[in-house]
């Protein structure tokens, strides 16, 4: 894999800051073609790389601490000249890409949203320049246009492979009828299905109580759990209802059994043994209610949530045991010294896929051009939140740690991030 090496800030601040190490990526003074499309000769912009984020507007804030991000990774000498553009702007993405590719930009990052990369994407694909595009939607995906933000895939493909090496098999979700749940839901399936197990069950819901309570005693199946009601022995001698019966010999006999002390029902285990949630807020409180009502417990089930729970997973104590997954975050803490020493703020994590996408592109622009080959190497690159492989279909594998919430509320590592994703076929 192309590691993360240190260097010298230039003109910024002194320290050390992230670069892509040198990779292979073959020393034509061509741009290869992205998805079967030939690529463009050298024009005047050939060397430059087009950044295209909303600056004004409601994201105007974020796309100006992204731009922040690629600036820094691209402040080294001799890095190539970072083309920035508003997808604010008149016209919106598609007619920023079109300004980038009219200068000759010889790849594109960015934008941020779905809907900006639908636009953006076909005009690049025709021009032959390969996209690295932030937004998390899996669906915007193709061969030449790459998902750099961190998607429900990636969380829920890893966390099945670690609920598996624990020995669970069968897999089921509750999740919000919502683009997340559905997105979840797909990501189960898909990793299900490519792992030989069998399909799991997936139940959606809206978010009034009364929904998620139903929702939940239908897929634990609890009306079927419970056991029989013990039967209780009939009494024996006199009674208020048989005065009749044959009185005791003396009057310290006992006129009945003592009471047998009663035996907590044991409830067998839900149809399941890893269940995969995506909701926050007020629904995931009604759900964890629900949860204990129907006999769901983390001793027979391994939950997992979405990497959303990291903010707030101090407050998680109830779901103890539960998993999510996601970058470890003391990857990024060279990155975080140096972002703070140049803008005097912390990043925020967003900000992580537009410097690993410009640490990229400066690198193969020094060696020969973003051609397929290089961009989609086998064993990887080390971004500053972990290794990351990108596949020629244009989805991301990302090297993802779990985190198990703790009894008194926050989370901890318990399965280290894997770096099987650089050996993984596509």
């Amino acid at each position: 894999m192309s590691r993360l090496r240190k260097g010298v800030s230039t003109g910024l601040a002194a320290g050390t800051f992230l670069t892509l190490a040198a990779c292979s990526g073959g020393n034509s003074s061509l741009t290869s073609g992205v998805g079967g499309i030939p690529g463009s000769g050298q024009a005047p912009g050939a060397h430059d790389v087009g950044l295209i984020l909303p600056l004004t507007g409601r994201y105007g804030a974020i796309g100006a601490r992204m731009r922040d991000a690629a600036k820094l990774a691209l402040s080294s000498q001799g890095s190539p000249v970072l083309d920035v553009h508003d997808s604010n702007a008149a016209g919106g993405a598609a007619q920023a890409a079109h300004d980038a590719l009219t200068r000759g930009d010889a790849m594109l990052l960015g934008p941020l949203t779905a809907t900006e990369t639908a636009a953006l994407a076909p005009l690049a694909v025709e021009a032959g320049k390969p996209v690295l595009a932030f937004t998390s939607d899996s669906t915007q995906a193709r061969p030449g246009v790459w998902v750099m933000g961190l998607t429900p895939e990636q969380q829920v493909r890893r966390m099945v492979d670690a609920a598996r090496a624990t020995g669970r098999k069968n897999f089921a979700a509750f999740l919000p009828d919502n683009a997340l749940g559905h997105a979840m839901a797909e990501g189960l399936q898909r990793a299900c299905r490519d792992d030989g197990l069998k399909d799991p069950q997936i139940v959606f819901h809206s978010t009034d109580a009364q929904t998620i309570d139903d929702g939940l005693k239908s897929l634990s199946d609890i009306a079927n759990r419970q056991p029989a009601a013990p039967e209780t022995p009939a009494p024996t001698g006199p009674s208020a209802v048989d005065p009749t019966a044959d009185s005791p010999a003396d009057s310290t006999t006992p006129t009945s059994q003592p009471p047998v002390p009663a035996v907590a029902a044991v409830i067998p285990p839900p149809p399941f043994d890893a269940l995969l949630l995506a909701d926050t807020g007020v629904e995931l409180g009604r759900i964890i209610t629900a949860l204990h009502a129907d006999q769901v417990t983390s001793d027979q089930v391994q939950i997992m949530g979405p990497a959303l729970w990291k903010a707030f997973d101090g407050k998680l104590s109830a779901l103890h045991g539960a998993w999510y997954a996601a970058p470890d975050a003391k990857d990024r803490n060279g990155y975080v010294a140096q972002y703070k020493a140049v803008y005097h703020q912390a990043p925020s994590p967003v900000t992580d896929f537009a410097y690993d996408a410009a640490a990229l592109a400066g690198n193969l622009m020094k060696q020969g051009g973003p051609t397929v080959q290089a961009l989609t190497r086998p064993d990887g690159y080390m971004g500053v939140d972990g290794l990351f492989r990108l596949r020629a279909d244009g989805h991301v594998a990302r090297a993802l740690a779990i985190f198990q919430i703790q009894r008194g509320g926050g989370a901890r590592i318990v399965v280290p991030a894997s770096r099987d994703i650089a050996i993984r076929p596509s």
